[in-house]
């Protein structure tokens, strides 16, 4: 059974940083274009990074261009996102999956809290 563990999440006040990891066990992940994915209360889930297999490839949401970063490293089948600048609206829990294809199994998710 494939999983999916996301973790970093927390409490940041406005401006603050955070980093989330999400690491799988799914063997395809070095081949595959992973992103982070947020769902904020009462929304639908929605693709905010994405990053190519190789990682030579980044797309952002445009409420978040500029202040956040996608990352990976193969070697661990992890994908890493660092969050700069944080702000009220990026409240939500945070997951990781594929985006093209065959999902993963969707993991816990990891919650950001942005609040003074």
């Amino acid at each position: 059974q494939v999983q999916v563990a996301e973790s970093g999440g927390g409490l940041v006040q406005p401006g603050g940083s955070l980093t989330l990891s999400c690491t799988t066990s799914a063997i395809s992940f070095s081949i595959s274009t992973m992103g982070w994915y947020w769902q904020a209360p009462g929304k639908q889930r929605e693709l905010v990074a994405q990053i190519s297999s190789s990682g030579g490839s980044t797309n952002y949401a445009d409420s978040v261009k500029g202040r956040f970063t996608i990352s990976r490293d193969n070697a661990k089948n992890t994908v890493y996102l660092q969050m700069n600048s944080l702000k009220p609206e990026d409240t939500a829990v945070y997951y990781c999956n594929t985006v093209y294809g065959l999902r993963l199994p969707w993991g816990q998710g990891t919650q950001v809290t942005v609040s003074s």
